[in-house]
């Protein structure tokens, strides 16, 4: 068993998470202490190009330091104690189509910093083989809930929404399913000046114009087959476009019914229909969206709170526990989950004597 610490930055730059782990980089997982340091207003409305300017890097970097040394301080645990923190970076833009996605964040400064090995870079390789190098949580997923009742699915409700569908015998399947979070929170920030609609208030207050909701899954990328991943901005022009003429109220309640109706058509990909599905991210806390998913899946949808996991911290842990099978040389993905073209490792390490 080896010591790691995850951290998280997500598309909403709300904060950082971070989540002390025990693991084997295989079935053997425990969960220990996690938090998230808040942005503030720091990053909040930046564009995802401004993130890679030299300053932002430093500052992105500086608070996931910031992170570590804190919930070292809360563990009472010294940089000696953690073999290694698993370190994604920010994600700027996804292109795997194209064969690139950018990530940003300076992992020498944080190993400097903290004293401890990081490995960064989880999705560069997987790419260069032929994967959508995302989503990488689906085999935490499936480390953590072995010995849950199949099928299942893992809804992750980010800025953009994978899944990770978990079948008998060990069968697993993982992509994006379409929109998460992103397009709601930029609604918010237009229509209210927040940067997310908080208990789905505004969208509690409109109705679903059922014409531009159809309009909206007429997306191209709901037809192809998976694996398959999205940038974060993907539906930003068609959202933009399809919601002018609408009402703040009506133009929420829209983009929270798509984020949904998005989910449930991506059952057609699966090869079975989970009798569950368990929501970890940010849109479980939005009881219009977790309403929505219910009626549109027809089945129980519940939080991963129900079930002891923590919503909040659980791709922090998933990152600290893919650090720990890369310094095993375990794979990271496997063509089931991102489509790379054999079960593939990944992951650069950063020793802190990097210069």
């Amino acid at each position: 068993m080896q010591t790691a610490i995850g951290l998280m930055s997500g598309t909403s730059l709300d904060g950082v998470d971070a989540a002390l782990i025990q693991t084997d980089g295989r079935n053997r997982v425990t969960l220990g202490p996690a938090f998230t340091q808040s942005y503030g207003d720091a990053f909040q409305g930046l564009a995802a190009r401004n993130l890679a300017e030299p300053p932002n890097v430093r500052r992105l970097t500086d608070r996931h330091i910031d992170a570590v040394h804190e919930l070292l301080r809360r563990t009472e645990l010294s940089p000696a104690d953690v073999h290694v923190i698993g370190f994604p970076g920010q994600t700027v833009a996804h292109a795997p189509g194209e064969g690139w996605t950018w990530q940003v964040g300076d992992a020498g400064r944080l190993a400097a910093a903290t004293g401890i090995c990081v490995v960064t870079d989880f999705r560069s390789r997987d790419v260069a083989h032929g994967g959508e190098g995302a989503p990488l949580v689906p085999l935490f997923h499936e480390a953590l809930t072995h010995s849950m009742a199949r099928p299942l699915a893992m809804l992750n409700l980010g800025g953009v929404a994978n899944v990770t569908w978990l079948g008998r015998d060990g069968a697993l399947s993982a992509f994006d399913t379409g929109p998460g979070c992103a397009p709601i929170d930029d609604h918010a920030r237009s229509a209210l000046g927040t940067t997310y609609d908080r208990d789905g208030r505004l969208a509690a207050a409109g109705t679903v114009p059922e014409d531009a909701l159809e309009q909206l899954l007429t997306d191209p990328y709901f037809r192809c087959p998976p694996p398959k991943s999205l940038d974060r901005d993907h539906f930003v022009d068609r959202c933009t476009q399809i919601g002018r003429g609408h009402s703040p109220a009506d133009g929420a309640a829209l983009l929270t019914a798509f984020c949904a109706a998005s989910v449930a058509r991506a059952q057609v990909w699966m090869p079975e229909r989970p009798a569950t599905w368990l929501v970890t991210g940010g849109g479980r806390r939005n009881p219009v969206l977790m309403r929505e998913l219910r009626q549109r899946l027809a089945t129980t949808v519940d939080a991963v709170e129900s079930v002891g996991l923590d919503g909040d911290a659980l791709e922090a842990q998933a990152f600290g526990w893919l650090a720990v099978r890369s310094l095993r040389g375990l794979p990271l993905a496997v063509p089931a989950t991102t489509g790379v073209a054999r079960p593939m490792s990944g992951g650069v390490l950063v020793h802190p004597g990097h210069p």
